[in-house]
């Protein structure tokens, strides 16, 4: 999977990104299920009833029919890169595996989307080397939603979304920043998960 996500990320292989988005959507449905744990939640996307309870599919929430123009979209939030690795690589690798994502799951019938509400709001180091803490104190206060931001998200299911957790610094800063304009993210989503030696 590492070889994979650097050979999207780093060497231009965007051909990836829809077997990446695949995964990343498996993920998203399934953290948003966890989230609203056994009951259900009073909205979002989980499993479709196809008999036994449990069985994966979709439903939408306040018994809405699933694709009804009333159900608010699952909305997938990438974190994003900063602005020199972009333009170092020619496009946001986590952005685009996000709307191959957001595209699998219109196609198995869950309203979704992709918003890139979040920019980075002063320059950071590279997190390549840092330790866990170094990472927390590299990333504090980073992220900052964009103009207009809040109003997008709108109603519905904000799930962040990313490629690799290590040690979960990206993926704090930005629930921090989505939760400074009163949105409260429903879960997060990564294609891996690699912890690092040591924390």
């Amino acid at each position: 999977m590492r070889k994979v996500l650097l050979a999207h990320k780093e060497r231009g292989a965007l051909r990836l990104a829809a077997p990446l988005g695949e995964v990343l959507a498996d993920v998203v449905r399934t953290a948003s299920a966890r989230a609203r744990g056994p009951s259900g939640g009073a909205a979002g996307v989980g499993p479709r009833p196809r008999g036994p309870r449990g069985q994966l599919g979709t439903h939408s929430p306040r018994g809405w029919p699933a694709g009804s123009p009333e159900v608010p979209p699952l909305t997938l939030v990438p974190v994003p890169s900063a602005r020199p690795s972009v333009a170092a690589r020619g496009h946001d690798p986590v952005r685009r595996m996000a709307l191959a994502a957001a595209s699998e799951l219109r196609r198995r019938g869950v309203p979704a989307r992709v918003l890139a509400v979040l920019r980075h709001g002063r320059p950071v180091a590279d997190q390549a080397g840092l330790t866990a803490r170094q990472r927390l104190a590299n990333l504090d206060g980073a992220l900052e939603i964009v103009p207009d931001g809040e109003r997008l998200l709108g109603e519905g299911e904000t799930v962040l979304v990313d490629d690799l957790m290590t040690t979960g610094a990206s993926l704090a800063e930005a629930g921090r920043a989505v939760r400074v304009r009163g949105r409260e993210p429903t879960a997060a989503a990564v294609v891996a998960f690699r912890p690092r030696p040591g924390g």
